[in-house]
């Protein structure tokens, strides 16, 4: 199972890309599992400064812009 990992406070670019997120993962049908990270703290303790940001499987993505559900469709 792919762990999709959204990091943001849960500001609204943040609740899209998590949106986008579930898109992607319906269109793919595949096993997936989304967390929200929304504790700043580790968030940054995972390198990451600008949100939204997202990571699978723990690698970082994408920081700072909201990805589509097709954008993320190629990166999974």
């Amino acid at each position: 199972m792919k762990k999709l990992q959204i990091l943001g406070t849960g500001c609204p670019k943040c609740k899209t890309l998590t949106e986008n997120a579930k898109k992607a993962v319906e269109n793919m049908g595949g096993d997936y599992e989304i967390v929200k990270i929304e504790d700043i703290t580790e968030i940054m303790n995972m390198g990451v400064m600008m949100t939204p940001a997202l990571a699978i499987d723990g690698e970082i993505k994408s920081t700072g812009k909201v990805l589509s559900a097709e954008e993320i469709e190629k990166l999974l």
